[in-house]
């Protein structure tokens, strides 16, 4: 009458815990607060626990981990089928414990606290990137209604900002609208100037870490996506194909299927949308300079080009773009132009 299998639903300050044993007898079925949660899996022996993966989960499976048990996280969107009805933490965790001992469950590899640490800078750089757009748009906003226009580009507006700040130029504002002015303007000024300091941070990090310097190598990936890659995907090896991982990051096309008829349609848009996104900007600056310089560009990008729109081909790429990121990341290799197969994955 071993415990050996449990769902864990964490929160906060309240955990729900439902344990099983191996004919599937229900054996506990309790709430923990958050300080009696580590003492009563430290008297278990060791068992499966299975846990829905979010922000939190990976601190509580690496304190699990420490204690001797086998932590699997599970991504919600598979673990809400087997919620047989209604909505609480108990119908929930009961839930949970089911769907961790499924053969064909997907799990979420746990990430280590370094890893946590350099997303931490990603998430804080996306905030503050948001930030500034919106405080651009202020400025902007505020002396059109003056009749005043700052040319396109977020340097351009930094530029304006810097003159308005130091005083340099005289817009011939209204006295409050220049106060408004200015102190947007030193607010963008400051939010730039963080956003440099974690851009340098980001550097440093992609200078240290070997799989950020051999994703580095691909053309379209820089210190940014280097290192948010590098963070995010703690195993590659969960991942059989190259084209697995581009579904992961929801780069292949939505199926909807059926009868023996194949229907495809756009990308599915699932996974990882900051990693998406990073991918796609990089394979749109690759097909900007393809474009621009079309001597030196890669022949098969020039082919797409000439076949699909440009958004396509862009999204084409980045999914040929993440092909290669998992080749990099599971063979140990850097990029080789010349390597007509990694490019085809």
């Amino acid at each position: 009458m071993e415990i050996s299998t449990i769902g864990l639903d964490v929160a906060k300050n309240v955990f729900q815990v439902h344990g099983i044993n191996a004919a599937g007898d229900v054996l506990v079925r309790k709430t923990l607060r958050r300080a009696q949660l580590l003492p009563f899996f430290a008297k278990l022996s060791p068992c499966l626990v299975g846990v829905e993966a979010c922000g939190t989960s990976h601190h509580w499976a690496r304190e699990l981990v420490g204690l001797g048990h086998k932590v699997r996280l599970m991504p919600p969107a598979y673990v809400k089928p087997y919620v047989k009805r209604g909505k609480n933490d108990a119908a929930d965790v009961e839930a949970i414990c089911e769907a961790v001992t499924r053969p064909t469950m997907r799990f979420v590899a746990v990430k280590s606290r370094e890893q946590q640490s350099a997303l931490s800078l990603h998430r804080a750089r996306s905030l503050l990137v948001g930030q500034r757009t919106q405080l651009v748009n202020m400025i902007r906003a505020t002396l059109a209604e003056f009749g005043i226009a700052i040319p396109a580009g977020v340097e351009k507006a930094l530029s304006m900002g810097r003159q308005i700040v130091d005083r340099e130029i005289d817009l011939g504002l209204p006295t409050e609208a220049t106060m408004v002015v200015a102190m947007l303007s030193q607010q963008t000024l400051d939010t730039h100037v963080r956003l440099r300091e974690i851009d340098k941070a980001l550097t440093a990090l992609q200078r240290s870490d070997d799989v950020a310097r051999r994703l580095s190598t691909i053309p379209g990936i820089g210190p940014i996506g280097a290192t948010a890659l590098s963070a995010s995907v703690t195993d590659p090896h969960q991942f059989k194909s190259g084209r697995q991982f581009a579904a992961w990051l929801g780069l292949t096309p939505l199926q909807n299927s059926t009868g023996g008829k194949e229907r495809l349609g756009r990308i599915t848009k699932m996974g990882d949308k900051y990693l998406r996104q990073l991918l796609v900007i990089g394979a749109t600056a690759l097909v900007r300079y393809a474009k621009s310089k079309p001597q030196t560009a890669d022949p098969r990008l020039l082919a797409l080009l000439a076949r699909k729109p440009a958004r396509v081909a862009t999204v084409a790429m980045a999914n040929k773009m993440a092909r290669i990121v998992w080749a990099l990341m599971t063979r140990g290799q850097t990029y080789q132009a010349h390597h007509a197969s990694a490019l085809e994955g």
